[in-house]
């Protein structure tokens, strides 16, 4: 199970990589705007189709 020390171990490499993460987005934001302008519909995209997916195994049940 998590000890007290192991979840002080992923809370602070959570906050890190999270942290890491954001200042990596925002340093790199005017570049990607100019190499991927559309990457919103790319992403959109990919969210639907995973959420279709989800509701054809939800459904599944039923048929």
């Amino acid at each position: 199970m998590f000890t007290g020390g192991r979840l002080a171990f992923t809370l602070v490499f959570l906050l890190v990589f999270i942290g890491y993460l954001v200042w990596s987005f925002r340093k790199d934001k005017v570049i990607n705007k100019t190499h991927y302008p559309k990457a919103y519909k790319t992403i959109l995209g990919l969210i639907l189709i995973l959420f279709a997916l989800y509701l054809i195994v939800k459904l599944r049940k039923f048929l």
